[in-house]
This record gives structure tokens, C-alpha cells and sequence, in this order.
């Protein structure tokens, strides 16, 4: 049995974001705990067996990427498979399950070392996606879809707006690149291992005729890609060299 004695006495909102943002109360309790506990903050087992929200994580990516696709299937019955597919990538991006989590106060309950927070770029989506999986297993598919879709979806994303919204910067910043005769090219500078069985995160950066721009981390080099592009469309804004708020790149 895992010590969580400690949940009960010094974190009154574990239980209170479960029933105001959730809806209901956790019977697992150690289960949801485990999925706020980052590998940073890993239980000691012994015998070289450490317990943190890693598993459930990526059990919880998959659930909510089926529930999400789903989702969408029925609430654009006259959209094709681009428009559904760029629509899933946006509702499970990192960035916005990270500002998910903190919007739905979940960071607050997130267990791992403050000493090393900076290098911890995705710990509240991970978290997010750690709790699904929670749900998952303790619940199973259809109250975990309830949740996602009556709790999650329905009073914390505005869906129609992010529809939107634009995404594919990478594409936007190589047309203006083109129209303006000059090279765009994303290269990764590293890759980074965190643990053995920890999934790697790719540090790419866009350069702009051979020179650096922004730069990005993420579990996978297309995301990575995505989101350095994204700042570096941004900050071509700001400096006035691309026009704001203009689809014409």
C-alpha cells in the first residue's frame, strides 16, 4: 500500500477539484494521486521500482485521442478527414492541454521538483492526459467520454473558435518564405532523454536564410516543428516583417 495519507489532510482541493471540475469523487484515490506525481517526484519501491504518472499518461493519450476523434466525427457531420484530423491535433496539442490544466486548476495538484521546474515544459499536459487514464481504468470508456465531453469540453473549450484558429504555421511561414525569396529549413538541434523508458522530446529550431529563429520543444519533431514555427510567425509579426492579422503570407 502506497503512503497518500498525507492527500487528506494537506490538499482539501484534490478532492474539491474532482467534484467541482469533474463531477464526481474518486474511489481509487491512490490512483488519481499517481497521476500527479511526475517522474521528478517519483515514489521509491525498492528493488530499482519507482511509481509516477508516466504509465498512465500514455494510456491516457491514447483514450482521449479516441474520445476526441469521436467527438469530432459527430459534431461535423460535413467535414472531411483534413479538417478533422487538424481539429484533433489542436484539441490534444501540448500547448493547450497545458493551458488546459491550468485553467481547470489541476497544475495546483501536480507533485514533482520545484528546484527543476524550468526544464519541465509539458508537466501539465502530461498530468492532464495521466488523469484520462486514471478515469479510464477506474471508470471505463463511456464515463471517461461523459467527462471529456460534458465537464471538459463542453465548459472549458470554446471548439468552434479553435476551429478557427490558425495551426499550421510551419506551412504559413514556408509560403511567405517562398513569396519573399527567402529559406526557410527546421533542423534538430537535440534530442533529449529523460529516463530510460522515458519518451524522447526534439529541440528543433527554425532558421531563416541559415540564420537561427525561434525554437521549440516537443515529443515529437512534427509537433516541435509546429510550435517553433508558430513563435518564429509571430515574432516576424511583431517586427512588422510579416503583416498581423492577414492570411496573406
Amino acid at each position: 500500500m502506497l503512503n497518500f495519507c498525507r492527500y487528506k489532510g494537506e490538499h482539501k482541493e484534490f478532492y474539491l477539484f474532482f467534484k467541482n471540475v469533474l463531477g464526481f469523487t474518486p474511489r481509487n484515490t491512490e490512483l488519481y494521486q499517481i497521476a500527479f506525481i511526475h517522474k521528478s517526484k517519483s515514489l521509491e519501491l525498492g528493488q530499482g521500482r519507482r511509481v509516477n504518472n508516466e504509465r498512465l499518461e500514455y494510456l491516457g493519450d491514447a483514450v482521449l485521442s479516441a474520445i476526441v476523434a469521436e467527438y469530432l466525427y459527430k459534431k461535423y457531420p460535413n467535414q472531411g478527414e483534413g479538417f478533422l484530423t487538424e481539429m484533433r491535433s489542436k484539441l490534444v496539442s501540448r500547448a493547450n492541454l497545458n493551458k488546459l490544466a491550468h485553467k481547470i486548476g489541476l497544475s495546483q495538484l501536480i507533485q514533482y521538483n520545484r528546484e527543476s521546474q524550468g526544464i519541465f515544459k509539458s508537466i501539465d499536459g502530461d498530468a492532464f492526459e495521466a488523469l484520462i487514464g486514471a478515469i479510464y481504468l477506474e471508470k471505463g470508456y463511456r464515463f471517461t467520454r461523459r467527462v471529456i465531453i460534458k465537464k471538459i469540453i463542453a465548459n472549458h473549450i470554446d471548439v468552434d473558435a479553435m476551429a478557427h484558429t490558425d495551426w499550421n504555421f510551419k506551412s504559413k511561414l514556408i509560403d511567405w518564405g517562398q513569396k519573399n525569396r527567402r529559406k526557410v529549413s527546421f533542423e534538430v538541434e537535440r534530442v533529449i532523454y529523460q529516463g530510460k523508458e522515458s519518451r524522447r522530446q526534439y529541440d528543433v529550431r527554425v532558421k531563416i536564410d541559415g540564420e537561427p529563429a525561434e525554437r521549440a520543444t516537443e515529443f515529437s519533431i512534427k509537433s516541435a516543428e509546429q510550435l517553433a514555427a508558430e513563435k518564429t510567425y509571430k515574432k516576424l509579426q511583431e517586427q512588422g516583417i510579416i503583416p498581423p492579422h492577414t492570411d496573406e503570407v
